[in-house]
């Protein structure tokens, strides 16, 4: 890999967790000790430093060139309306189902439900492409608590197991999107940084196509 700089963004949380052991894989592993709560982790790799970031902030720490690429769930780039960016490639984790969900109660559909999410433009989109209206709820937090408490009927929000949902007197009832993380690159750095991007972009393919040979 060269020696030009680059900056790798990752989000906190389950996309963290589960980047971090793929990225060793393909030979880069973290200075900085993984329990530390500095927001800089420096690498093995000669001028590749990884940056963590909240989920929300990621689209906006790529396109503005303050990371010059990460690591963010395609979520993210269903909301996203700038054309900064590159989507190159998938990595095959993270996976879960962005989900239409009502009361397990509910049994007539309000005529223009209130639906609270944290993805309007993917929400939005869905219920046009069937013809239906409805008024959207914008949150960053909890959106299952939202019925609970009278601000919304139904809610839109991101599950893997559908614990949470269950928990909250919820039930899927729309899938929206399939949704993984993948690379996303700024197109200045992809342009700037070509050969420092591609070969980064190439230690991930090809873990990526070990991966899946073992698991044939």
């Amino acid at each position: 890999m060269s020696a030009t700089p680059l900056t790798l963004a990752l989000c906190k949380g389950r996309i963290l967790e589960q980047s971090l052991p793929l990225l060793e894989q393909a030979g880069i592993q973290t200075i900085t000790p993984k329990d530390s709560r500095q927001l800089f982790l420096e690498s093995n790799l000669p001028g590749l430093r990884l940056i963590i970031v909240r989920n929300v902030d990621m689209i906006t720490y790529i396109s503005h060139g303050a990371a010059d690429l990460g690591i963010a769930g395609r979520d993210l780039l269903l909301e996203y309306e700038g054309d900064e960016l590159y989507d190159p490639m998938g990595l095959g984790i993270a996976a879960c189902r962005m989900m239409y969900a009502v009361p397990i109660s509910e049994r007539e559909a309000p005529r223009r439900p209130r639906v609270a999410t944290k993805y309007p433009r993917s929400t939005q989109r869905y219920f046009s492409m069937r013809g239906l209206q409805v008024d959207l709820v914008p949150l960053y937090g909890s959106v299952e608590l939202a019925p609970l408490l009278g601000l919304a009927d139904h809610v839109v929000d991101l599950v893997d197991t559908g614990t949470t949902l269950r928990a909250h007197g919820l039930r899927p009832v729309g899938l929206i999107e399939e949704i993984s993380a993948r690379l996303v690159v700024n197109k200045a750095a992809m342009k700037l940084k070509y050969k420092a991007v591609r070969a980064l972009m190439e230690r991930l393919r090809q873990t990526i196509a070990e991966q899946q040979t073992t698991c044939k």
